[in-house]
């Protein structure tokens, strides 16, 4: 099992791509993934249950669940999939929050299959084809809470990042809250997702940042407050370093496009 970093964590992160007799390893991300099977038989696995989806079946994989994909030996598959970004449909992500469904399999209908592939790049029509998608999943989904999965380490961590990012989110605090050495919690999280501890964080309070500043009317000064940063100049610092420009800048580039 391996994190994939590859997805920004930017608030409005979309990415789809097609493929054929697909097959990658156990992995999670921060992203909902939405896979739709077009022809012939696939498997996959999603937090140890595993599902053979046929041509017109999907799955709404949410984040942070381990999940895995092949073809069958001797079958022929090929797919499309979308990977978005929670914020993208936040009232979803708000209402399923610390829960996953207890089957990630539902049927799409074949006009949401076709308007993955010429999605056009409006925000507005792109959110909107992503909350369409979500309620129909949501029609017939059951969920339990995440704490009901099996037990893993890297689940605990996310959680209390999730829940504390605002505030004191140190490793200091994480071991304090696990039990775990902080040395161990060091190098068992660089190990499993690739980044440092702190590093995430930082990722993760940056990725609530770009929300607020595309989606509410506060001053940077605030959203720096609000997202755990002590200054301004550190807020400044962390968002130009992972997205190449100021927050200013950002706000004002989302709200132009």
């Amino acid at each position: 099992m391996f994190y994939e970093l590859k997805h920004p964590l930017t608030a409005d992160y979309y990415k789809t791509e097609e493929g054929e007799n697909f097959e990658f390893p156990a992995h999670m991300h921060h992203c909902f993934e939405l896979l739709c099977v077009t022809e012939g038989e696939m498997t996959a696995e999603v937090d140890e249950k595993t599902y053979t989806l046929t041509a017109g079946e999907s799955l709404l994989i949410f984040p942070n669940q381990i999940h895995s994909m092949r073809t069958p030996d001797g079958k022929q598959s090929r797919h499309i999939l979308s990977l978005f970004a929670s914020r993208l449909v936040s009232a979803f992500t708000e209402k399923t929050t610390s829960k996953i469904p207890d089957d990630n399999r539902f049927v799409l209908d074949g006009f949401y299959v076709g308007r993955m592939k010429t999605l056009s790049d409006s925000k507005i029509l792109r959110k909107g084809f992503l909350y369409s998608v979500c309620g129909i999943f949501d029609e017939s989904a059951v969920y339990r809470d995440t704490d009901d999965r099996p037990p893993m380490l890297l689940h605990t961590v996310f959680r209390f990042v999730e829940d504390n990012y605002t505030k004191a989110c140190t490793l200091y605090d994480l071991s304090r809250h696990t039990g775990y050495d902080y040395a161990y919690l060091s190098r068992y999280f660089k190990k499993n997702v690739g980044i440092s501890y702190n590093d995430y964080v930082n990722q993760y309070r940056i990725s609530e940042a770009c929300y607020l500043l595309q989606n509410r009317e506060m001053t940077i000064l605030d959203i720096a407050s609000e997202c755990g940063f002590n200054t301004v100049r550190s807020f400044n610092r962390h968002f130009r370093e992972q997205l190449n420009t100021t927050p200013a800048e950002y706000r004002k580039h989302a709200r132009e496009g």
